[in-house]
């Protein structure tokens, strides 16, 4: 079967995130005031499977084979 997964990698708490300061910064330049700004990775996959637990696993296996560094990441999985 194929399901689609919805992976979302964040940042964990209290790593610097260069990016999103920059972007918080820009959004000030242009006169808005954000109090605080975190920036995630979304992918939308499709992949075959035989259940929606093994959809799950294999987005797990994923993310931590390749999209994810767990040492600094988090990661959300969501089987549609």
């Amino acid at each position: 079967m194929k399901f689609e997964v919805v992976i979302t990698i964040s940042l964990k708490e209290g790593m610097l995130n260069p990016e999103a300061e920059a972007i918080q910064r820009a959004i000030a330049h242009l006169g808005f005031g954000v109090d605080h700004l975190r920036k995630r990775d979304q992918y939308r996959i499709t992949l075959d499977a035989v259940d929606k637990q093994e959809a799950e696993k294999i987005a797990g296996s994923i993310c931590e084979r390749l999209l994810a560094n767990p040492v600094i990441h988090t990661y959300e999985i969501e089987v549609i």
